[in-house]
């Protein structure tokens, strides 16, 4: 069996988990914690830190996911061009989150990227540099 860093072999597998968790922490100022029963990614210190991810592993529904904050209008655009993928999540979904399942193969993980870290800057809110 090949090496599989991104989790493409096992969709929504412990791979996919543990890659997200690389790349919200590779990120300055993040702090993994345990919130509502799922792991989540805090940006900023203190009083002040900000929820920018969290997992979604089959929170109400039967997905593997994660849900993060996305710039004005990627909600809407995001789950137009791509519904199978990318879902309005419950609780935050109306103040324009994004919920991105990691169970749906291959996972595009420079776009999973570019949206934590999106999702980081909106928390941090500093100015994302490409």
């Amino acid at each position: 069996m090949p090496d599989d860093p991104g989790g493409t072999d096992d969709p929504g597998g412990t791979a996919a988990v543990e890659r997200l968790r690389t790349v919200c922490l590779a990120l300055p100022e993040v702090d993994e914690r345990v919130s509502h029963g799922e792991p989540t990614w805090f940006a900023g210190a203190g009083r002040r830190a900000r929820v920018f991810v969290m997992l979604a592993d089959h929170h109400h529904d039967d997905r593997l996911a994660f849900w993060c904050p996305a710039p004005a209008g990627a909600q809407e655009h995001l789950v137009a061009e791509e519904p199978e993928r990318f879902f309005r999540p419950p609780y935050v979904g109306h103040r324009g989150w994004i919920g991105v399942r990691l169970d749906v193969a291959p996972l595009d993980w420079e776009r999973v990227e570019d949206l934590v870290a999106d999702a980081h800057a909106l928390a941090t809110g500093r100015t994302r540099t490409p």
